[in-house]
C-alpha cells in the first residue's frame, strides 16, 4: 500500500495527484466539528455536565479531501438523544461546507454523558 504521507505536507506532490494544495489528514473536520460541540456544552438549556462526558464514537462521511486554503463552516444538529443505563447518548452531526457553499464532509460524533453515581 503507497502511503499518502506526502499529500499531508508536500504541496507539489499533492498538486501532482490533483489536489488545489496539501491534503488534511482524514480526522482533521474533528477541529471544526469540536467549535460546534463546544456550543452544545455551553449551552444551559442542554444541561451536559462536561466533567461526566466520555468520546464515543467518531465518523466522517467525505465528499471531498479538506485541502490547505480551504474557508469552511459547520453547521451542527443534534440527531439522536438517547438514555442507556442511566447514560445519555447524545449524537450529532456537523455538515461541514466550503466557501462555496458546497459539501466537503460530515463529522458525526457520539458522546456519553455518564449517570451520576448514586450517593
Amino acid at each position: 500500500m503507497l502511503s499518502d504521507a506526502p499529500l499531508h505536507h508536500d504541496p507539489e506532490a499533492a498538486r501532482a495527484a490533483g489536489h488545489a494544495d496539501v491534503v488534511a489528514p482524514p480526522t482533521f473536520p474533528i477541529v471544526i466539528q469540536d467549535l460546534t460541540l463546544q456550543q452544545l456544552l455551553a449551552d444551559r438549556e442542554a444541561a451536559v455536565d462536561f466533567s461526566r462526558v466520555v468520546h464515543g464514537d467518531q465518523r466522517f462521511s467525505y465528499s471531498r479531501p479538506i485541502v490547505a486554503g480551504d474557508l469552511l463552516t459547520g453547521t451542527m444538529t443534534v440527531t439522536s438523544v438517547k438514555q442507556l443505563g442511566g447514560n445519555s447518548m447524545i449524537t450529532s452531526s456537523t455538515e461541514i461546507v466550503d466557501e462555496r457553499g458546497e459539501h466537503v464532509v460530515t463529522a458525526i460524533s457520539t458522546l456519553v454523558v455518564r449517570a451520576e453515581e448514586a450517593a
